[in-house]
Formats: structure tokens, C-alpha cells, sequence
């Protein structure tokens, strides 16, 4: 057995430091992805509890030129963005996620078309989310949501 542990520990320690340090930032990467498709698919499904599952207590979130935090999130604007993302398909960018110790900060552009509430939408989308590591996995710290309305022919 102790043959066998010391095999491992030298196995281990013969991998260079970087790609034991790329696939833990791979990983986490993922990680972060995963949670923020998460929330997206909980607002596109209706799923109000599994959004705010995702939301840290404290977090905030910058939306239409306010600052909320969850609790005024939940009773303000959570349920019009559940409404507008069952209604309104987006196309999302590719997420670029940075990652320093325990938090990271993910980047992503969107684009939606379609009509919404007899209102024909054309927009660019631009999100930025700050998450957070807890002992259940990342957990949305932030949110910055802006748009602006793409004119016909640019």
C-alpha cells in the first residue's frame, strides 16, 4: 500500500505545475459557464426559484440604468425578465470567463429578434456577471445587463 502511495504522490509531482494549474482553471471555467447557463435556462423556463437559487444574498443586479439587489430584484424585475426570455429567443455569444482565486467575471454579447408585447425587437445585448466560489459551487455575485436597438441596415 505505502509502495503504491508513494507511486502516485511521483506520479503526481513528475506532471509539470502548469497543466495541473490549466485543467483546474478549465474546470473551474466550466464551472462558471455552467452556472450561468443555468440561470438563463431557469429564466427561460419560468423557473423563478432556481434563478434566485443561483443569485448570491447580497447580490445586484444592474439593469435599465437601476441597481436592485436580490430582494428587489425578486420583487421587481425578476418576473418581467422571466417573461421577456420565454418570449423573446436570444442568440448568446461565445462567454469569456477570467478567473483570480475565488472569483471571476464572464463577458458575453447577445442578440434577439422577434416581436415582443406587438412590438418588433432588434437588439444587441451585452452581459456581465461576477460569480463567486462557495462551498456549493459558484454562485452569481453580480449581473450588468445593457442593450441597444440595432437600426435597419447597420
Amino acid at each position: 500500500m505505502r509502495i503504491r502511495t508513494l507511486a502516485t504522490l511521483c506520479a503526481m509531482l513528475a506532471v509539470p505545475g502548469g497543466s495541473l494549474l490549466a485543467q483546474t482553471a478549465a474546470t473551474d471555467s466550466a464551472a462558471v459557464v455552467a452556472t450561468i447557463e443555468a440561470y438563463h435556462a431557469a429564466l427561460a423556463s419560468g423557473d423563478s426559484l432556481a434563478a434566485l437559487r443561483l443569485l448570491a444574498s447580497d447580490a445586484v443586479i444592474l439593469e435599465s440604468g437601476d441597481v436592485e439587489t436580490r430582494s428587489e430584484y425578486h420583487a421587481h424585475h425578476l418576473a418581467a425578465d422571466i417573461a421577456y426570455s420565454k418570449a423573446m429567443p436570444s442568440a448568446r455569444g461565445a462567454v469569456m470567463v477570467r478567473i483570480s482565486g475565488d472569483v471571476a467575471w464572464a463577458t458575453s454579447t447577445s442578440t434577439t429578434q422577434g416581436t415582443y408585447r406587438e412590438r418588433a425587437v432588434n437588439s444587441i445585448g451585452a452581459e456581465l456577471m461576477v460569480l463567486s466560489r462557495s462551498r456549493s459551487g459558484w454562485v452569481i455575485r453580480a449581473i450588468h445587463w445593457s442593450s441597444r436597438n440595432v437600426r435597419s441596415g447597420s
